[in-house]
């Protein structure tokens, strides 16, 4: 994906602000509305329910302004987070978090032995491939490493072309994006060799527990 795209303007300085409006924008128009609010947040009940799975070491990819990676560093779990936007980072850091500003393809510290890695919030949509992705995270963990994805709320499979918009005018760059609802994601991790162990639905968010196989 761009890296450019999430150092634009509008998702710094509304993770900065901690508060939106902020969209993904098709090209066609179509606006996604972005949880800024929840995100830089405190984690909520659905948030805890993937906390309490999170087993030996923890990567968070996208980890976005940090509240689980700083949630799990309070509890003394080894955690570290991802993001490709340094105000995310930063953020991250002055929660009590410790964060990378590296892409999840760029190499990454402790490749093959992480327990557990964490795509939250649509970030199964990085990079707009789905598959490829889990196929990434398959290298990042070790060989019993387990995934929690969430998927999105309704039955979709999509890669489109989007740009971070704050509805106001001021926009980033293209970059890929994809969108995956749990019956889309149960077939990328059938795929891509990753079982299933467990899937829920908790506070209108769905979520997957997957295992290496």
């Amino acid at each position: 994906m761009s890296v450019r795209a999430w150092r634009a303007e509008p998702y710094r300085d509304a993770l900065r602000a901690g508060q939106g409006p902020l969209f993904l924008r098709r090209d066609d128009g179509w606006l996604l509305p972005l949880d800024v609010e929840r995100w830089c947040g405190a984690p909520d009940s659905a948030d805890v329910t993937v906390l309490a799975r999170c087993r030996g070491s923890v990567l968070d990819i996208g980890c976005g302004p940090g509240r689980l990676v700083a949630a799990l560093a309070a509890l003394g779990t080894t955690t570290l987070g991802i993001d490709v936007s340094q105000a995310a980072v930063d953020r991250t850091v002055q929660e009590g978090g410790a964060a990378l500003c590296r892409s999840v393809f760029a190499p990454l510290p402790g490749e093959g032995r992480w327990r557990t890695a964490l795509l939250m919030d649509g970030n199964v949509g990085i990079g707009g491939d789905p598959a490829a992705l889990l196929v990434r995270v398959a290298e990042l963990t070790g060989p019993n490493g387990m995934l929690i994805v969430e998927a999105a709320g309704h039955d979709i499979d999509e890669r489109v072309d989007v740009r971070v918009d704050d509805g106001r005018g001021a926009r980033g760059a293209a970059f890929p994006w994809a969108r995956a609802g749990t019956r889309a994601l149960l077939g990328y991790a059938e795929t891509t060799g990753w079982v299933t162990e467990d899937q829920w639905k908790t506070a209108g968010r769905s979520f997957l527990q997957l295992r290496r196989r």
